[in-house]
């Protein structure tokens, strides 16, 4: 069966429709989150902060694997999704299942955006925009901070 590609259209459906309901869910107070995450991890997904461009460490990181959520370990990306976008943050075209991502209209700092969070915690990741790569269009612009790789171990050597 061929997985469904998102597009922009569908995309911008979520954040005016509501988004598609998350596998589980997980719940925590930001007292357990503080205890869980490192300070600039803390700041980006449960602050809504940005790293800098270039400075995050899955930046140049291509070994294949799946990108979990920092917070929560759910699978957000394939790494055969990974594309070098040139603009300093870990960029996707499609998230690694239709509901693994949550869509939000984002206004802050005089822009229209797209807001994408883990739809398994609500960590905020980063934002989608339309100008990727085809078949989707998508570039998914995700900061290292909010994910961990966990690597394939094809070759039967330690990771």
């Amino acid at each position: 069966m061929k997985k469904e590609v998102l597009v922009w259209k569908d995309i911008i459906g979520f954040t005016v429709n509501g988004n598609l309901i998350p596998d589980r869910r997980v719940e925590k107070t930001d007292f357990e989150w503080i205890e869980i995450l490192t300070p600039e991890q803390y700041r980006i997904t449960r602050e809504k902060g940005t790293e800098r461009p270039h400075s995050g460490a899955l930046c140049t990181a291509y070994e294949s694997g799946k990108y979990n959520c920092v917070c929560c370990k759910a699978p957000l990306f394939d790494s055969s999704i990974k594309f070098n976008s040139g603009t300093g943050w870990p960029s996707f075209t499609q998230p690694i299942k239709r509901n693994a991502i949550q869509y939000i209209k984002d206004i802050s700092f005089g822009m229209i955006r797209v807001e994408v969070l883990c739809n398994t915690c609500d960590a905020h990741l980063g934002h989608v925009f339309p100008d990727g790569p085809e078949p989707s269009g998508l570039r998914y612009c995700i900061n290292s901070e909010s994910m961990i790789l966990e690597k394939n171990n094809s070759n039967g050597k330690g990771g």
